[in-house]
């Protein structure tokens, strides 16, 4: 929990912050308690009541058909989507299991790790796998669930209902199939799921042949500032939960909470924490809490007039619910409701987007367009919708809408003030995406960080500056990204920094954190050789033990550098007072100026000068001779959440350690583990 001296700092802090408000801005903005019903012609349910989440009749923009009441009615949540295709590869001819089976064994022969008998158990396992999901697919899922129940593996569902074709069965089987499970992939595959084999090692990279030319040296000259301040709104992980249910069990046993069928397992006759109707720690966005953070951004940014210069939304609007959950309608109804939601309330400007691990389905899975056996295609579906969306909305044009739709939802744009956008998506570094196993060392399996590289040279070449934009970070503690394709983004990072890149934004943790890249892989890690920072947003959902926030940056219109970045956030422990009223909503308060919190601790650091690499690593280099920035850093992490667990000891060191690892190799080889996240209670 929060400690007293650190409050106090926290205070000392945010009164900077309020009294060095720029022109526009309000520390803080009180949303109007009773839900806005003219947001939408009609409703299933009474909108006005406090006791049910809002139920609007939501029509997709892009298909013009009606959502159904039964997609997200909370009494009655669907189970088992078998209305929707769960595609399975073809079998194999019997031709391609011989060359199969000879490159397995040989692949098996050669691999020295089989030494670790646990190791070596679990690919002979995969192995086996393999050949069935090749002769007989449908039967694959059927021996997921077998060994699921025989070694009694630990699933918060029943095995059926995890690894059945309805949920993980089918990826898992297209996965097998393709994977080389007696190698590479089959350790990776081990090692992450597992825990019976050592991770395996990053692969090497030959980047000669994958840059087209060589880093300039000199560098070109930087872009000279202009003193000209762009406004730039930041969003991420809004998560909507259009099945919550207010007055349920939000202390719950059994994740996701606010749900009719939540309880608490040492009290199942008595609600523990009935659900506010605003949202609670250990459940996702109601329809109240979206729209009140919405209303909240316009009203304490001044921007009701004039609106951004633009917006970026780093991914996850679908809310974390159990596999057998969801479906494709599901995932296309909150991409309708939400980017809906967002062009209606806030004057964005021009918004770039990114998918997010939870913005497809099933959850986190995207396939390589290499995968073969007809499957090329399977997630067409979302890439089709998402691209259509953002046209529709007017934030891209026809042209990048087409890329999207055919790079994974990915796009670049090039705007007319010298600044390109490039977005990418990250499910291909995610450890939770079965398909990122396949073929996994090499480092790129999918062309995503092809196409990165590539537009990043195009934008070298046309003088262009760079912002990225993603959904996974790429660094940090490691837990989140793979090895291989994190270290080559490392590199790519490397390659087009600084003169390239001018910043780098991520969402996902949930979390108000940030990473610092360096030269050389970090080999010499100093002020001189920081070169470009990854900003990773807070989510509006609380989603667990977190308040709820959003960010706005101040940005010279010329280098396109930060110049400081304003983070609001609301009390969500306070939510259960504003029930049984409808006078006023959640209050939203500016948390801190990022300058204000950190820059005193930066000697001759002028007020224009950007919150760069340099500036980042003096933060952290001041960071470790005064343990309480450390404190206050590991405060705003949670968006000062009541929950926030105290960093002291070993935990001081790891921040610092993950604030300078850009990638998962990094955070793996140097830093301490187990402090990466404020959300689970106490540290180790």
């Amino acid at each position: 929990m929060v400690t007293k001296a650190l409050t106090l700092v926290l205070a000392a802090a945010s009164l900077r912050a309020v009294a060095c408000l720029p022109n526009g801005l309000k520390s803080a903005y009180t949303a109007p308690g009773a839900f806005p019903t003219s947001l939408y012609a009609s409703y299933y349910n009474d909108p006005t009541a406090t006791t049910a989440e809002p139920q609007p009749v939501v029509s997709d923009p892009v298909t013009h058909g009606v959502y159904p009441y039964w997609l997200t009615d909370a009494e009655e949540i669907p189970q088992n989507n078998t209305e929707e295709i769960h595609p399975l590869p073809p079998p194999a001819t019997s031709s391609v299991f011989l060359e199969t089976a000879v490159a397995q064994i040989v692949s098996i022969a050669n691999n020295p790790v089989f030494a670790d008998d646990t190791c070596a158990a679990c690919q002979a396992s995969l192995v086996v796998a393999k050949f069935l999901a090749m002769a007989a697919p449908e039967q694959a899922p059927n021996l997921a669930v077998r060994l699921c129940e025989y070694f009694n593996y630990s699933t918060t569902l029943d095995c059926e209902t995890t690894y059945g074709i309805y949920t993980l069965g089918s990826v898992m089987t297209q996965t097998i199939a393709a994977a080389d499970v007696g190698g590479y992939d089959g350790q990776a595959i081990c090692s992450v799921f597992l825990s019976l084999c050592p991770r395996p090692p990053t692969s090497p990279l030959d980047l000669d042949s994958w840059f087209a030319k060589p880093k300039p040296n000199p560098l070109p000259p930087p872009k000279q500032p202009t003193g000209e301040r762009l406004q730039i709104l930041h969003l991420s992980d809004l998560h909507i939960d259009p099945r919550y249910a207010i007055g349920a069990e939000a202390n719950c046993s059994q994740y996701l909470c606010c749900r009719v069928n939540s309880y608490n397992e040492n009290s199942l006759n008595h609600t523990v924490q009935p659900a506010p109707r605003f949202g609670a720690f250990n459940c996702d966005s109601p329809y109240p809490l979206i729209v009140a953070a919405l209303q909240a951004v316009p009203a304490l940014t001044g921007t009701e007039e004039t609106g951004f210069d633009f917006t970026i939304y780093t991914g996850d609007l679908i809310p974390h619910d159990p596999a057998n959950e969801l479906s494709r309608a599901y995932t296309v109804y909150s991409e309708s409701v939400l980017y809906d939601l967002i062009k209606r309330l806030v004057n964005t400007g021009p918004m770039y987007a990114v998918m997010g691990n939870h913005d497809t389905y099933n959850m986190a899975m995207n396939s390589p367009y290499n995968i073969g056996n007809g499957l090329r295609d399977q997630f067409n579906w979302d890439y089709d919708h998402l691209a259509a969306l953002w046209e529709l909305e007017g934030w891209i044009d026809a042209n990048t809408a087409q890329q999207a739709r055919t790079h994974y939802s990915a796009y670049s744009v090039q705007r007319q003030d010298g600044l390109r956008i490039i977005t990418i998506n990250t499910d291909f570094w995610y450890t939770q995406n079965y398909f990122n196993y396949i073929s996994l060392a090499s480092s790129d399996n999918s062309g995503m960080l092809r196409f990165l590289t590539d537009e990043l040279q195009d934008a070298e070449d046309a003088g262009d500056r760079v912002w990225i934009l993603g959904h996974v970070l790429s660094g940090w503690d490691g837990t989140e990204p793979l090895e291989n394709p994190s270290n080559l983004f490392y590199q790519i990072v490397d390659r087009y920094s600084p003169h390239v890149i001018a910043a780098i934004f991520f969402g996902h943790t949930h979390e108000d954190q940030l990473t610092i890249f360096y030269t050389n892989n970090a080999t010499n890690i100093s002020a001189e050789n920081a070169q470009t920072v990854a900003w990773i947003t807070p989510s509006v959902t609380p989603l667990t033990n977190l308040n709820s926030g959003f960010r706005v940056y101040e940005v010279d219109s010329g280098t396109f550098d930060i110049l400081d970045a304003y983070t609001w956030q609301t009390d969500v422990n306070a939510f259960g007072g504003l029930d049984g009223q409808t006078e006023y909503g959640p209050t939203f308060e500016l948390e801190y100026s990022t300058r204000e919190a950190y820059g005193g601790s930066i000697a001759g650091w002028g007020p224009d000068d950007p919150l760069n690499a340099t500036w980042w690593h003096l933060v952290t280099e001041a960071m470790e001779t005064n343990s309480s920035l450390v404190q206050l850093y590991n405060l705003y992490q949670s968006k000062s959440s009541v929950m926030t667990p105290e960093c002291t000891g070993e935990c001081l060191s790891a921040k610092i350690c993950y604030l300078r690892s850009g990638s998962a190799s990094l955070a793996f080889a140097n830093c301490p583990a187990g402090y990466g996240s404020t959300q689970g209670g106490a540290y180790p």
